[in-house]
């Protein structure tokens, strides 16, 4: 369904913000931090729609 282009590090990274935004935005810091339900997504799902738009991938190359 959707071509994996978020590995290692990244993925982490992107999880660990969303969750932190998620947070903020439940304990009152602002509704925007909602904004962290993308980060939050795209992490768990491997899949980010701007790498699949301009070609990026940080997922480790596959050997053949």
């Amino acid at each position: 369904m959707f071509s994996k282009n978020v590995g290692g590090f990244d993925k982490i990274a992107r999880i660990v913000i969303g969750a932190l935004l998620i947070v903020g935005a439940l304990m009152g810091y602002g509704w925007w931090m909602w904004i962290g339900v993308v980060p939050l997504v795209t992490g768990l799902l491997g899949s980010c729609p701007l790498y699949s738009i301009f070609g990026l991938s940080t997922c480790p190359l596959k050997k053949s």
